[in-house]
C-alpha cells in the first residue's frame, strides 16, 4: 500500500537515540545493536534461507545472520561513526550530508548480496521512484537520510519555538516535492515518448515451477533431471508459441543444467540436438539458462539459439552468487572444499553482452542478458544500456526463497531499478516465481505468483531508450559520497595542521635580521612571467600526456618543452630571487634594508601604512605606503606582512595593515613559511633522489621488456 511512506520517518527513532550518546564507544555499541536489531526485523527470513539452503537449518542460519549483522549491515556502524566525528566539528548541515554520504559510500564500497537499500523501500511510489534515474536507489537512500536528518533535527528543537523547528521541517518538505515534481515531470515525458509507434517483439516467458535440480539430480541421475526439464519445458514453448503468440521464448535460468554446445556425453549431445530441432520447428529463436565452458573452467551462462542460425552465443553470469556458485581462488583448496562441500565451482563472466533478438519476418530488438545477482548491480545494466540493448531479459532461480517470498519480492523490487536507470522494459522469468514484466517507469505491469506453473507473454518495442543521468555518468552516487567524506577529512586534518602551526608558529621578529626580497616594478612582472611560464609549461606537458600521448614520456619534444617552458624559467627566477634577496632590521628609530649591493634607510615614523600586493604573485608581498602617500620605490617580499606591522608597532611606528580581505593569505603564507621542513622539501631529494628512486627501476624494466631478460 502506502507503507512506504515510512521511509521518510524510519531512521527518525534511532537518529534521536544517537544524538543523546556523548562519546565514540557509546555511538557505535548503539549502532552495532541497531544493525542487529535491523538484521532481525527486516532481513530474517535471508538468514533461514540461507540455512535451509545449505543444510544447516534455519534456527543456526538466523544466529549466523545476526553474528555477522555488523559486518553485513556495515553501514550502520559506518554512518554513526562519521556522524558523531562531523557533529563535533561542523554544523547540522554538514553532519547530515556527511553521515548520508557515509550511509551510501559504505553501501557502494561493500554492496549486499542482494543489492537492498532503503531507496528500494520507494519503488511503490509511481512518482518519487522516478528520482532513481538521476542517482539510482542510492540517491533515493541519500534523500530519505537527509528528510530523517530534518525531521530529527525538528523533534529536538520542538520546545525552542515555531521558528527553530520551522527550516527544518521546510527542508524536508521542499526536498519530498522536488522529488515529486522531478518524478511527475519524468513521467510526463516518458508517456509521450511512449505513445509513439515502434515495431515489437513478443516474448513468452516460461515459468515451468522445477526446482531443486541438484536434489533431484542425486536421487534420479542427471539424465532423468534434464529430461523432465526438457519435455515440460518443451510443451509450455509449444503453448506460448500457438496459444500466445510469442516471437522469442526465454527459459529461466540454470533450467538446462548441462553444458549447452560442448556436450560432455552422448545423451547430452541428444539433448542439444532436441532443442536445436525445437526452434527449428517453432521458428522462434530462445534465451535459455544453461552452462557454459573454457580452458577455466564451467560458467553460469545464458545460451540464445535461432532458427536455421543455431547457438548465437552464451552469456556468461557476471556476478556468481558468493560461496554457493563461486568460491575466490585464494580462498578455494581442498581444505576449504573439505569444510565446505556446498560451495559452487563456477567462474565469473566478464561483464555485459547485447544479442540480437530476431524474428524470421525481420523484426529485431536488442536485449541485455541478466543472470539472478546480475540484475542487482546497477553498473551491469547501465553498461548494457551503453553498447546500444533496447530491453532486459532477466533470468533467475530463486527456488530457495521458496518458503520465503519476502525474499523474491526483494529481488524483483531491487531488478525492477534497473528499467528506472534506463528506462529498459524488463522481462524477467524465474524458476518457480516471481516471474514479472516491467515497464520503462519501474511498473510491475504483471507477474505471477510462487510455486506455479505459468506463461507470461509481453510485447517489446524496438526503441531506444531515453538518455538518463545514470547512463551518461553511471552509478555515481557513492563515488561521490566517498570524494565528499575524504574532502572533509582533508579539511579536518588542515585545520589540525593550521592549528598546530599557529601553536608553534615562530614570531619572526624574534631576531635581529630576518630575510626579505626587494623588486623594483619591472622585475617583479619579469619574475611573475617566469613562474606563470614555468606552471604553464608543466599544465602543457600535463595536458599533451592526458589527451594525445597515453600517458607516455618517452618524446623528445616533451624534454624540450620541459627545458624551454619549465626548467629554464625556473632557474632564471631562483637566480633573480637570489639577486634581490636581502635583510631587514630596526635600529634606532629606522628600518634597515640591505642587499648586497644597496642599502636602505626608511624612519619608523614616515611608514604611514602596509599594503599587501592585491595578486600574491610571484610571492606574497606588500607596499610600504609613505607619510607623504607616495610608496617606497623597491616592493618586500616577505612571509609574514603581519609580523612586520606588529614589530614596527612595537617600535612606535604609525604603519597598519590595510586590505582586511587579504588577511587569510597572509595567514596561510606565513603558516606555510613557519612550518617545519623536513626532508623531502630539501632540493637535492626533491628533484636528484627521489626521482632516481623511480626511475632506475623503471628504466631497467623498460630495458627487460624492451631487449629481454631474467
Amino acid at each position: 500500500g502506502i507503507a512506504w511512506a515510512l521511509g521518510f520517518v524510519a531512521l527518525v527513532p534511532w537518529l534521536l537515540s544517537l544524538n543523546a550518546e556523548r562519546s565514540l564507544g557509546a555511538t557505535l555499541r548503539n549502532a552495532w545493536w541497531m544493525s542487529i536489531a535491523f538484521s532481525a526485523a527486516v532481513m530474517f527470513w535471508f538468514g533461514a534461507a540461507f540455512g535451509a539452503y545449505i543444510g544447516i537449518g534455519t534456527g543456526w542460519g538466523g544466529l549466523i545472520l545476526l553474528l555477522l549483522a555488523p559486518v553485513l549491515q556495515a553501514q550502520f556502524l559506518v554512518f554513526a561513526l562519521v556522524r558523531h566525528w562531523a557533529g563535533q566539528r561542523y554544523g547540522l548541515v554538514l553532519q547530515a550530508l556527511a553521515a548520508a554520504s557515509a550511509w551510501v559510500a559504505c553501501e557502494w564500497l561493500f554492496p549486499k548480496l542482494l543489492g537492498g537499500t532503503l531507496g528500494h523501500g520507494l519503488q511503490p511510489s509511481v512518482i518519487l521512484r522516478q528520482v532513481a534515474d538521476l542517482g539510482g536507489a542510492a540517491g533515493l537512500t541519500f534523500l530519505l537520510i537527509l528528510v530523517a536528518e530534518a525531521l530529527t533535527c525538528a523533534i529536538s528543537r520542538r520546545r525552542q519555538g515555531a521558528r527553530r523547528i520551522a527550516a527544518p521541517l521546510a527542508l524536508a518538505g521542499i526536498i519530498v516535492l522536488a522529488m515529486g515534481s522531478y518524478g511527475w515531470l519524468r513521467l510526463t515525458s516518458l508517456s509521450a515518448a511512449v505513445a509513439e509507434p515502434a515495431p515489437t517483439l513478443r516474448v513468452g516467458l516460461i515459468q515451468a515451477n522445477q526446482t531443486h535440480y541438484e536434489e533431484r539430480r542425486k536421487e534420479v541421475g542427471t539424465y532423468t533431471v534434464v529430461r523432465e526439464s526438457l519435455d515440460t519445458h518443451f510443451a509450455l514453448s509449444r503453448s506460448a508459441v500457438e496459444l500466445h503468440g510469442a516471437d522469442a521464448l526465454l527459459w529461466s535460468e540454470t533450467v538446462y543444467p548441462t553444458t549447452f554446445g560442448q556436450a560432455k556425453s552422448e545423451a547430452g549431445a541428444s539433448f542439444d540436438a532436441e532443442i536445436l530441432s525445437l526452434i527449428e520447428e517453432l521458428g522462434v529463436p530462445l534465451m535459455f539458462g544453461t552452462y557454459d565452458r573454457d580452458a577455466d573452467g564451467e560458467y553460469n551462462s545464458a545460451a540464445i539459439v535461432e532458427p536455421d542460425t543455431g547457438l548465437l552465443g552464451h552469456y556468461r553470469k557476471t556476478h556468481p552468487f558468493p560461496m554457493t556458485e563461486y568460491v575466490p581462488a585464494w580462498l578455494d583448496g581442498p581444505i576449504f572444499r573439505s569444510l565446505f562441500p556446498w560451495a559452487g565451482s563456477w567462474k565469473p563472466g566478464y561483464g555485459a553482452r547485447v544479442f540480437p533478438l530476431r524474428t524470421q519476418d525481420g523484426r529485431e530488438v536488442n536485449v541485455l542478458p541478466l543472470i539472478c545477482l546480475d540484475d542487482m548491480r546497477t553498473a551491469l545494466a547501465i553498461d548494457g544500456a551503453r553498447l546500444g540493448a533496447q530491453a532486459i531479459l532477466g533470468m533467475s532461480n530463486d527456488s530457495w526463497f521458496t518458503d520465503y517470498p519476502l525474499g523474491a519480492r526483494l529481488h524483483l523490487s531491487v531488478a525492477s531499478f534497473r528499467s528506472i536507470e534506463t528506462r529498459l522494459p524488463q522481462l524477467r522469468v524465474t524458476t518457480n516465481g516471481l516471474s514479472a514484466v516491467v515497464d520503462e517507469t519501474g511498473e510491475v505491469l504483471i507477474s505471477t505468483a510462487m510455486n506455479e506453473q505459468a506463461i507470461l507473454a509481453a510485447d517489446i518495442p524496438a526503441r531506444n531508450p531515453q538518455t538518463t543521468l545514470m547512463l551518461r555518468w553511471g552509478d555515481w552516487v557513492g563515488p561521490v559520497a566517498l570524494v565528499f567524506l575524504l574532502s572533509l577529512a582533508g579539511l579536518a586534518f588542515w585545520q589540525r595542521s593550521v592549528h598546530r602551526l599557529r601553536a608553534n608558529q615562530c614570531v619572526h621578529d624574534n631576531g635581529q635580521e630576518q630575510p626579505v626580497l626587494l623588486i623594483y616594478p619591472g622585475w617583479r612582472l619579469v619574475l611573475v612571467m617566469l613562474r606563470l611560464s614555468a606552471a604553464s609549461g608543466l599544465l602543457w606537458l600535463a595536458a599533451d600526456m592526458w589527451l594525445y600521448r597515453g600517458m607516455q614520456v618517452n618524446s623528445d619534444l616533451q624534454i624540450h618543452i620541459f627545458l624551454s617552458t619549465v626548467a629554464v624559467p625556473s632557474v632564471m627566477a631562483w637566480l633573480l630571487r637570489r639577486r634581490f634577496a636581502g635583510t631587514f632590521r630596526i635600529e634606532e628609530g629606522n628600518l634597515i634594508l640591505e642587499l648586497s649591493h644597496q642599502r636602505i634607510e626608511v624612519p619608523l615614523q614616515h611608514i604611514a601604512a602596509i599594503e599587501p600586493w592585491r595578486l600574491p604573485l610571484p610571492y606574497t608581498g606588500i607596499h610600504l605606503r609613505m607619510a607623504s602617500g607616495r610608496r617606497l620605490g623597491p616592493a618586500l617580499s616577505v612571509d609574514d606582512p603581519s609580523a612586520l606591522q606588529r614589530r614596527l608597532a612595537e617600535q612606535g611606528s604609525p604603519a597598519v595593515l590595510t586590505d582586511q580581505p587579504l588577511k587569510r593569505v597572509n595567514e596561510l603564507t606565513a603558516l606555510r613559511a613557519s612550518a617545519p621542513r623536513f626532508l623531502f622539501d630539501d632540493g637535492w631529494f626533491k628533484f636528484g633522489l627521489f626521482p632516481l628512486l623511480i626511475a632506475i627501476p623503471v628504466f631497467r624494466l623498460h630495458q627487460v621488456i624492451a631487449f629481454g631478460g631474467s
